[in-house]
């Protein structure tokens, strides 16, 4: 079964995409320098997976001609409260560009203060049109910014899509922060175009795994944006999310309540409300021959392409339990090309892949993502050891799972 693949707003679902986390550092020169390739990420030991990596603290490479720095700082210090039998909280927090004229953003660093508790950030760029909707909401919920397990979870910022899939279509997905993530650095004749009162809303999962479930303190992180005019060759880019099932067994050696697929959705459910929990069902639905979970250590769906797209480079995202992911393009066909290959995932050390040479992808191609995830590595990690076993299905908590292959594309005519 093939879904459609389209550009990513708020969640990393099956087409569009479900919760969150995207790096973008990318194009024509996705670098570390301005025109030096990112490095690749070394090969994770078997024990190497931690629940945190560090913070993006490596100073930010130098302003190129007409760029500019916005340092924008969370208002205060938020001290996470996840819900109750969770250890997990997404919180956003509306960031303010001040933004008078059109810009693109070609880099992005986010700077986590407390990296004890950050699992990952994410920033959406909310247009003109949906800001109103954004202070509203930030307006009626008590202390700095709101819960917001899936997207931004602002009313009016969400539509649905031909798949009636939620796109937070006000609330682009444009960058990310994951441990090993430095700056994003884009090349300067591309760029994720913002308009005059365009709002940043910054996405920040906190995880209290590493403090035993205490709340750790608390975090007052920041973002920087790397700001141009852009000229008329400029390329407006998008993030494009795609996702594939995760139905991984307890291990022969494992037992509990938990261990049931449908006890363990509705654990999610519990956590994380119904729009998370009710999202494995949904990928099964989409990306299975008949809607049926294929229980296993390695899951797969195929995305058809709507558009016509360049790709640039490619992010994979999984939790502790991933081992390889990769993004392929028509595969079985004589022009099959693997776009993204993580063949050992380190959850510290996620970064964004720049392709060899850009590649164009045409309405009706197909675009695989598969995951390998490890049971074992329960037992392996202290983060996870005292957690009961359980069927891991989709979930937004650290100790679930994801299989997200994020890429960053740029329209292009037909």
């Amino acid at each position: 079964m093939a879904v459609d693949a389209a550009p990513s707003g708020s969640r990393w679902k099956g087409g569009a995409a479900v919760m969150a986390l995207a790096t973008v550092l990318v194009v024509a020169a996705c670098s570390s320098g301005a025109n030096t390739p990112a490095a690749p990420a070394a090969p994770a030991a078997a024990d190497a997976h931690s629940a945190h990596g560090g913070g993006s603290s490596a100073p930010p490479q130098p302003l190129r001609a007409g760029e500019r720095f916005v340092d924008l700082t969370m208002a205060e210090a938020y001290t996470p409260a996840p819900p109750e039998g969770a250890v997990d909280e997404y919180r956003c927090q509306v960031l303010d560009p001040g933004l008078t004229e059109a810009a693109f953003l070609t880099g992005t660093q986010v700077m986590p203060e407390n990296v004890a508790i950050a699992h990952h950030g994410i920033v959406y760029a909310v247009s003109p049109d949906d800001a109103a909707a954004v202070h509203e909401h930030d307006a009626r919920t008590p202390g700095p910014g709101w819960q917001c397990f899936g997207g931004t979870g602002v009313e009016g910022a969400d539509v649905e899509d031909d798949d009636e899939e939620s796109t937070d279509a006000g609330a682009a997905w444009v960058d990310t922060w994951a441990p090993g993530a430095t700056e994003t650095l884009l090349d300067q004749d591309v760029g994720f175009q913002l308009e005059p009162g365009s709002l940043i809303v910054f996405q920040m999962h906190y995880n209290l795994l590493a403090t035993d479930g205490e709340p750790g303190g608390s975090d007052r992180s920041a973002v920087r944006l790397r700001l141009t005019d852009g000229t008329p060759q400029t390329r407006e880019l998008e993030t494009w999310s795609l996702g594939a099932p995760t139905d991984l067994p307890c291990a022969a050696d494992e037992s509990g309540p938990l261990c049931d697929r449908a006890a363990s959705v509705a654990d999610v459910t519990k956590r994380f409300g119904p729009e998370v929990g009710g999202f494995a069902d949904e990928q099964v639905e989409e990306c299975n021959e008949g809607g049926v979970p294929k229980p296993g250590d390695t899951q797969s769906c195929d995305h058809v392409v709507e558009e016509p797209v360049t790709v640039f480079a490619g992010f994979g995202h999984m939790h502790m339990l991933g081992r390889s992911l990769k993004v392929e393009l028509n595969p079985g066909t004589p022009a099959a090309q693997v776009l993204l290959d993580v063949p050992q995932f380190d959850f510290d050390n996620q970064r964004m892949t720049k392709l060899p040479s850009p590649v164009d992808v045409d309405p009706g191609d197909i675009l695989r993502v598969t995951c390998t995830h490890d049971v074992g590595l329960r037992k392996q990690l202290p983060q996870l050891r005292t957690l009961p076993p359980r069927y891991v299905v989709w979930g937004d908590g650290t100790g679930d799972e994801m299989c997200i292959g994020i890429m960053t594309v740029s329209p292009r005519q037909p």
